[in-house]
């Protein structure tokens, strides 16, 4: 992967690296991007969770509930 970028940037990026712990560019972009995917993982769990709050009551957790479950799609 290829990608330009100002040089405010680089310069941004290369004072991270050096006092960020980073052993180089690519590791510092690579935890921007975890931090990005975690962020996105809570992001969506928030969502399912607050679906689920908003379905309507719960019902008791049985083979059957998952039975049916697994047939929805």
């Amino acid at each position: 992967m290829s990608f330009s970028l100002p040089e405010s940037l680089r310069e941004y990026i290369d004072q991270r690296v050096q006092s960020g712990g980073y052993g180089n560019t690519s590791e510092y972009l690579l935890e921007l991007i975890r931090n990005d995917q975690r962020t996105e993982a809570a992001r969506r769990f928030r969502l399912l969770i607050a679906d689920g709050l908003e379905s309507g009551d719960g019902r008791p957790l049985s083979e059957k509930v998952l039975s049916e479950a697994g047939q929805e799609q």
